[in-house]
C-alpha cells in the first residue's frame, strides 16, 4: 500500500465528463490526517502508520459540580471527553486529540514522520482505490429483507406466514438446524469495503474527493480510503 485516508462521507452527487456523460459520484471529506504513530519492526513487530481524523471539542473541566466527571488535581484542566490513554497517546507525541485513529500499512514508513499531515491531494484523478465504511444499521430483519426470500402467496391456506421463513429442513437427522441458516435477524451495521473505485475528481483546497459509485454507510459517516489491492 502506498496511499491512505481517513475521511467523512458527505454525501452523493453527479458530474459529467468531457464528453457529456453523467457519473454518479460518492462526495468524501479526506482529511487532513495526522499521523500519529509511526510503528517500526523494532519496537512492534510490524510497519505501520496511525492517522487520526476529525477534531475533539476540548471541554475543560475545573471543578466537580453535579454530574460532572471528578478527576484528580493533576489531571484537573484536562479535556473531559476524551480518555486518559488516548489523551497520554497524544501528549506523548505532541499532537492534538483526534476523534478517529486508523493504522495503516505502507510500503515506505521512512516517507512519514509524526506530526505530518496527509491531505486529499495524496490521491489523484484516476486512482483505483478501496474505500472501508460502517454500512447503515437496519435493525432487526426478517428473511425477506435481510435474504432476499421470496415471499408465499396469500390465498388458499397459506395462512399468516407470507413472509416466514419457512421449514428448517430438518427431521431426525441431523435432528437440529445446520449453522449458517438464513433467519431473521439483525441487519447491518457491519464493516463493508467495496473495492476498485475510481477516483473521479479531487478538490485539494477544500478535501474533497469524488469517488464513482457509492460507498458504504450513512452521510457524514467515518470511510478510510486506501490503494486498491486489486489494481
Amino acid at each position: 500500500m502506498q496511499k491512505a485516508i481517513i475521511g467523512k462521507k458527505i454525501g452523493m452527487t453527479q458530474i459529467f465528463d468531457e464528453k457529456g456523460n453523467v457519473i454518479p459520484v460518492t462526495v468524501v471529506e479526506a482529511g487532513p490526517c495526522v499521523v500519529a504513530q509511526i510503528k517500526t519492526v523494532e519496537n512492534d513487530g510490524y510497519e505501520a502508520i496511525q492517522l487520526g481524523f476529525g477534531d475533539v471539542k476540548l471541554k475543560i473541566q475545573n471543578g466537580t459540580g453535579k454530574g460532572k466527571r471528578v478527576r484528580s488535581d493533576k489531571f484537573k484542566d484536562q479535556p473531559v471527553n476524551i480518555t486518559m490513554p488516548l489523551l497520554g497517546h497524544f501528549k506523548k507525541v505532541d499532537v492534538a486529540p483526534k476523534r478517529t485513529l486508523r493504522e495503516f500499512r505502507v510500503a515506505d514508513i521512512s516517507a512519514y514522520s509524526v506530526g505530518d499531515i496527509v491531505k486529499a491531494d495524496a490521491f489523484a484523478e484516476g486512482d483505483k482505490i478501496d474505500v472501508t465504511g460502517k454500512s447503515k444499521g437496519k435493525g432487526y430483519a426478517g428473511v425477506i429483507k435481510r435474504w432476499n426470500f421470496q415471499r408465499l402467496k396469500e390465498t388458499h391456506g397459506s395462512g399468516p406466514v407470507a413472509r416466514h421463513g419457512g421449514s428448517m429442513g430438518a427431521c431426525s437427522t441431523p435432528s437440529r438446524v445446520w449453522k449458517g441458516k438464513k433467519m431473521a435477524g439483525h441487519l447491518g451495521a457491519e464493516r463493508v469495503t467495496v473495492q476498485n473505485l475510481q477516483v473521479v475528481k479531487i478538490d485539494a483546497e477544500n478535501n474533497l474527493i469524488a469517488i464513482k459509485g457509492a460507498v458504504p454507510g450513512p452521510n457524514g459517516g467515518t470511510v478510510t480510503i486506501r490503494d486498491s489491492v486489486k489494481a
